[in-house]
């Protein structure tokens, strides 16, 4: 979900929030105060990883934990926890990854990372989406670092949003080296999961594309990355086993998603591991009314509370792919207020319930383990 910055904005909102036309009667924005009675009976049901019998890896987590609907007193955040270092630290404690949204607006800088490194715990992750420029979407030329707004040529530097086609190539090339510089403390650290590429709707699947995104995997080295792709044309009859078998050709590892069905642009909830090294799933939301609406606050798309029956149609899903790679990364981008948060609990503690405990030499407490001695033709 959108920030406005790294840190958190000013003029924070308050409790209570404004809750949906028709809470009452609407179980899927029913309002922060309802959504946070849910979260109470699982609070640290996603405080660790999970570890599954075969040794892969389950991580829950939420796409922000800055967003001003999260941040206001109360709904996610205990009240008194108003700094950038108790709040980062207060969810580090509560989930065991998140997603930085923010180095999609902006390029990361490497003191605020290295304070991410400082407030966290050594085996705490961080998914960051990849900027802006770097997936063929538009940026705001002031949101860029001084070095590259300085030197854009006119009549770039007066337009008031700018493509990386329309760069020189030295700039397109100085937009990947400071988005990875500014990653650094993370990436020595060992914190840094994976890189996020979003695609647009209006990244077709053309030959072009696909060397698209092997250049950008090319550019970002030994840095993990994950593919995202918003549309739908990738998907149909003609193309779905062509993309797939491209991603996996190349190891690259293919987002998973839960997001609104029935509309001209809904990307199906494919399940498919593409490497054996990653998969990712992410959680936008149902909200059908809003999802392709115009001229809203982005918040508003992603405004939308998954009911416990809904989160369980993912269970055998996600056993799937932890089965087939070492690492999964689930990310709640449903960031509206605490259904995020409260989503992801609810998911993690669905898992646990499957799960037996295992030791774990981190020093953290004890975690789940998947599907213990189950082969897969048995699994539910």
């Amino acid at each position: 979900m959108p920030t406005p910055a790294m840190s958190h904005a000013d003029g924070m909102p308050t409790l209570p929030l404004p809750i949906g036309p028709f809470a009452e009667s609407n179980p899927h924005d029913p309002g922060p105060e309802a959504a946070g009675e849910r979260a109470m009976s699982v609070a640290n049901a996603a405080a660790n990883a999970l570890v599954t019998a075969g040794g892969s890896t389950v991580r829950i987590g939420t796409a922000s934990w800055t967003d001003p609907t999260m941040t206001a007193p109360g709904v996610f955040y205990p009240r008194g926890t108003d700094s950038a270092e108790d709040r980062l630290a207060f969810y580090a404690a509560t989930f065991p990854i998140v997603e930085i949204d923010a180095t999609y607006y902006s390029l990361p800088n490497v003191r605020t990372a290295e304070a991410w490194v400082r407030r966290t715990p050594p085996d705490f992750v961080f998914d960051a989406k990849a900027h802006a420029l770097m997936t063929g979407q538009p940026t705001e030329p002031r949101r860029l670092p001084k070095e590259i707004r300085s030197a854009l040529p006119e009549p770039l530097a007066s337009k008031t949003r700018i493509y990386a086609r329309d760069l020189p190539a030295e700039l397109r090339d100085a937009v990947w080296d400071m988005f990875l510089a500014g990653l650094g403390p993370l990436r020595a650290s060992g914190q840094l999961g994976s890189v996020l590429l979003q695609y647009p709707r209006w990244f077709f699947p053309t030959g072009e594309s696909r060397d698209e995104i092997l250049e950008a995997r090319e550019r970002l080295g030994e840095v993990r990355s994950a593919v995202e792709l918003r549309s739908e044309t990738w998907f149909n009859s003609k193309n779905r086993e062509r993309t797939l078998r491209f991603l996996a050709d190349n190891e690259i590892p293919f987002v998973m998603v839960d997001g609104p069905q029935g509309l001209r642009g809904s990307v199906p909830p494919i399940v498919a591991v593409t490497s054996p090294d990653l998969a990712l799933v992410r959680f936008h939301g149902r909200r059908v009314e809003t999802w392709e609406a115009q001229s809203i606050p982005v918040v508003e798309r992603f405004r939308y509370l998954y009911s416990e029956e809904e989160l369980a149609e993912w269970l055998p899903r996600i056993r799937e792919a932890a089965e087939e790679a070492r690492e999964v990364h689930i990310l709640m981008n449903n960031c509206y207020a605490n259904y995020g948060s409260t989503n992801a609990r609810e998911l993690a503690a669905m898992l646990e319930l499957e799960l037996a405990s295992v030791p774990q030499s981190n020093g953290r407490p004890e975690h789940g383990s998947i599907g213990a001695g189950r082969p897969k033709d048995q699994q539910p």
